[in-house]
Formats: C-alpha cells, sequence, structure tokens
C-alpha cells in the first residue's frame, strides 16, 4: 500500500493509483498451492486390499463390456472380462493415462496470451526547489506477437496430447497381450502338470509290473532300472510343471494389477478350449492394409510428425519479429508526461536459419519414424499370421499322431482281452500316448499364442476401446494422508 499512498499524494489525481489497484487485484484469482504429501504406508495398503469383489470394479465391468454381469463375485471370469479388470486396476495405465492429462494441459499453456509488464520507475530530484521533488514513471509493457505464433504452439501440443492418447491406447494393448499370454501359461501349466503326473502314475504301474516280472526271474535287472529310471524323470517333469502354475498365476496377477491373494480361489476361462480361427488370404490382407492406418503406435507416429510439421511452422513464423507496445506516464514536477514506446527486434545478423533448419531435420526424422512404424507392424502382422499357420499345421500333424497312438491302445487292448498280448505291452502303449497329450498340449498352446499375437498385431478394436483412455476411478486418494 506503499506505492498507492505515494502516487495519491504525488501524481494529484487518483486515477493512476486506481489502474494499479485494478492490475494488483487481479492476484486474488491465482490458484493456490495444495500440499498432497506421498504416504506410502497407505498407497501400500489400498494397493493390497484390491480384489476382483470391488463394487467400483462392477460398476466399471457393467459400463464398458456393454452387457449385464449375471453373477457378483464372479465364479469364472473369461479373458474379455479379465481384461477390462487389468484396465481398471493396472498401474501402467495410471501413468499412462496421466502423460495424457500433462500433456492435454500443456495446451492450455500454449494458448495463452502472454501478460503485460508493469514497471515503477521512482525518481528524485535532489536540486528541487518548491515543488515535489519525486518524478514517478510508470511504464507497460505487450507483447503482441506476429504470424499466427501462439496458434502453431497451440497446434504443436494438439498433437503432442494426441500422441499421448495414443499411447494409452498402445499401452492398453500391451496389458492384454501381457494377459493373454500369462493366462496360457497358467492353463498350460496345469493342464501339462495333470498330464505328466498322469504319465507318471503310468509309469510306477509299469515299474511295478516289471518288479513283478523281474521277482518272478523272466527279466533282466536292466529293465527294471531303465523302468525306474523312466519314473524318476516323469516325476521331476511332474514336479516342475507343478510348480510352473503358481509363478504363472502370480504373473496374471501382476498384470491384473491385483495381489496375489485376491486371485484366491478364482477359477478362469480355459484359452486353449477355443482356437481362433485362421483368416483367409484375403481377409487378412483387407485386416492388414485397416491395421497399418488405424494401430495406435501408427497413428502416434503420425501425431508425432504433424507436431513436427507444426513445429517447423512455429520456426518458420519467428522469422517475423514481434512487436513490443510500451505507454508508459510520468509525473515530472507538476506535469504529466505520457509516452508511447513501439519496440521490436532487427532481424540483421540473422532470419531464424539455424532453427528452421533443425525444424525441418526434427521432421524429417518424425517422418522416417512414421515409416519405421508401419514397417514394424508389417513385420509383426506377417510374421504372427506364419507363425500361426505353422502352428495350426503341426496341430494337425499330431492330431494324427495321437489317433494313430490310440489306435494301437485300441488295439493291444483288444489283443489283451484275447489273451494274445500282455500288460507291459499296453502300458508302454498308454505310456507313450500320454507322452503325446504334453507335446500336443505343447502346439496347442503355442496356437493359441499365435493367434493371439495375430490379434494385438493388427488391433482389431474391441467394444469401446476408446473408454480405454478415461481413468475410471481417483487415484489420487491412494497418495494423500489421512
Amino acid at each position: 500500500m506503499n506505492i498507492l499512498r505515494f502516487l495519491r499524494q504525488n501524481c494529484g489525481t487518483g486515477r493512476g493509483a486506481a489502474g494499479l489497484a485494478l492490475g494488483l487485484g487481479a492476484f486474488a484469482g491465482c490458484a493456490h498451492y495444495e500440499a498432497r504429501p506421498l504416504a506410502p504406508e497407505h498407497t501400500a495398503a489400498a494397493l493390497s486390499a484390491r480384489s476382483l469383489q470391488d463394487e467400483g470394479l462392477h460398476r466399471f465391468l457393467t459400463q464398458n463390456l456393454g452387457r449385464e454381469l449375471p453373477a457378483w463375485p464372479r465364479p469364472s471370469w473369461d479373458f474379455e472380462t479379465l481384461t477390462w479388470v487389468a484396465f481398471y486396476y493396472q498401474p501402467s495405465l495410471e501413468v499412462a493415462r496421466a502423460q495424457w492429462d500433462v500433456a492435454r494441459s500443456a495446451i492450455q499453456t500454449a494458448a495463452a496470451r502472454p501478460n503485460p509488464t508493469l514497471t515503477v520507475t521512482p525518481g528524485y530530484d535532489t536540486n528541487s526547489s518548491g515543488s515535489s521533488p519525486w518524478f514517478p514513471g510508470i511504464n507497460v509493457d505487450f507483447l503482441l506477437e506476429t504470424a499466427r505464433k501462439r496458434g502453431y504452439r497451440t497446434a504443436i501440443e494438439q498433437a503432442n496430447a494426441e500422441e499421448a492418447r495414443l499411447n494409452v491406447l498402445a499401452s492398453a494393448w500391451q496389458v492384454r497381450s501381457e494377459l493373454r499370454r500369462d493366462l496360457l501359461d497358467l492353463a498350460a501349466a496345469e493342464r501339462k502338470a495333470a498330464s505328466l503326473r498322469q504319465q507318471a502314475g503310468l509309469q510306477q504301474e509299469l515299474l511295478t509290473l516289471l518288479e513283478q516280472r523281474f521277482n518272478a526271474g523272466t527279466i533282466a535287472s536292466f529293465e527294471v532300472s531303465v523302468a525306474r529310471t523312466a519314473l524318476v524323470k516323469a516325476e521331476v517333469a511332474a514336479a516342475d510343471a507343478e510348480r510352473q502354475a503358481p509363478l504363472a498365476r502370480n504373473h496374471v496377477a501382476e498384470v491384473l494389477g491385483v495381489p496375489l491373494a485376491a486371485l484366491e480361489g478364482i477359477k478362469f476361462d480355459d484359452l486353449l478350449a477355443a482356437p481362433a480361427p485362421i483368416l483367409t488370404p484375403t481377409e487378412l490382407a483387407a485386416a492388414r492394409r485397416q491395421s497399418l492406418q488405424s494401430r495406435a503406435d501408427v497413428l502416434g507416429a503420425l501425431a508425432h510428425y504433424e507436431a513436427s510439421q507444426a513445429a517447423l511452422q512455429l520456426e518458420v513464423a519467428k522469422q517475423y519479429p514481434d512487436f513490443h507496445l510500451g505507454p508508459g506516464y510520468q509525473y515530472d514536477l507538476g506535469e504529466n508526461k505520457w509516452s508511447l514506446a513501439v519496440a521490436l527486434e532487427l532481424p540483421l545478423f540473422n532470419r531464424n536459419q539455424g532453427p528452421i533448419a533443425e525444424a525441418e531435420a526434427r521432421r524429417r526424422q518424425a517422418a522416417a519414424e512414421f515409416t519405421a512404424a508401419q514397417a514394424k507392424a508389417i513385420a509383426e502382422i506377417d510374421g504372427a499370421a506364419a507363425t500361426q499357420f505353422a502352428a495350426a499345421a503341426q496341430l494337425v500333424h499330431l492330431r494324427q499322431l495321437r489317433a494313430e497312438l490310440q489306435k494301437q491302445a485300441a488295439l493291444v487292448q483288444a489283443r489283451l482281452d484275447a489273451g494274445d498280448a500282455d500288460r507291459v505291452e499296453l502300458q508302454n502303449v498308454r505310456i507313450d500316448l500320454t507322452g503325446s497329450d504334453a507335446t500336443f498340449l505343447d502346439a496347442e498352446a503355442g496356437a493359441a499364442l499365435a493367434a493371439g499375437q495375430l490379434e494385438d498385431a493388427l488391433q482389431v478394436p474391441f467394444h469401446n476401446l476408446s473408454a480405454v483412455v478415461v481413468a475410471p476411478r481417483d487415484t489420487s486418494t491412494l497418495s494423500r494422508t489421512p
């Protein structure tokens, strides 16, 4: 308030003081800092409390699946529903959404007009006699941008925000891909453990038969030793497969964004039960063409290129100088003096050639990155399609092999019933058949994974995918202290 009192006493009028008071009053509308300290213990507690029975999750699933859930809590979970669970909880998506929010905020910064600058220059005349020795001055500087610079800055941030939004979708596809792979690993591990445990049981029965024959003196100890070694190997393989299932289940919990305890007692649909159909060459070509124009990473690279375009336009526009308009007032020994200053940069030594060259180079780099993104998409689609075709051919061959083994087992059983074969021969055929089951299971898992990889490469949109970019809940409460 000392400045206002000084102006009232020395300017001879309250108008200057009123104008300054009006300008200072604008500060009353400023935003205020709100502290949000991180509380690791509360964040950890909130993360540990996540479950598949959460009512917020229930509302989110009902809203985005496009169908009513038949029961809640769900007794079993399919892949599509679990995908939306991951979209609800996965921390990497929360980070991507936050980055998009930051990018959108930058648009407001770029679109803002520069504020004027107020300069107060009080002076004092030591040689003054009679009148007031003070001669205060006030100058205001307005920046007048030319050549649409503010518009180009806004366009840059809009393109960056679109790239950040598409990055959320790309992250969602990555989460979906990881979830499918982990669910396949879990299903394969559980089924393989059961198959190998069955094979170990058959090996035990065979060993018992051979020991009986050895005790009867009809075979040598070498045959018993071979059977005992095979049993040990089968038990080791079964135990190893049984250890893989909990690890796969933990990976599922990790990609879902929930603690492992949240999956206790939860059943998942078997992704191996319904293999994906193989696209015809015509269908694949059409899907491939569409994917190269709609994949999130391809569109993100295109948005990055648009940002480089706007950045080049901004640097070209900077060749044209901005104006500084500076009206001023001075009260000089009883006289009111007004002035108007106009300032601009004189482009005498350069016309912004360096930054323009840099922006052109960045645009070429962005164009190369876009081409690389499309080339990567083509390689992923073609590779996934070839892998799926090869895996399908392998499945056909293994089905034929299993069918032959099943025929042999039936023939040996018939011979045994007729008294023309013994139980050892039948047991060996059963062991071979069970061993083929494990091989067939690996092939099934590979075919399912290849089909999923093709879907990920094509990124065929599923229901309401755009909802992924919207934060499903207020995660800021996780970091607040009570």
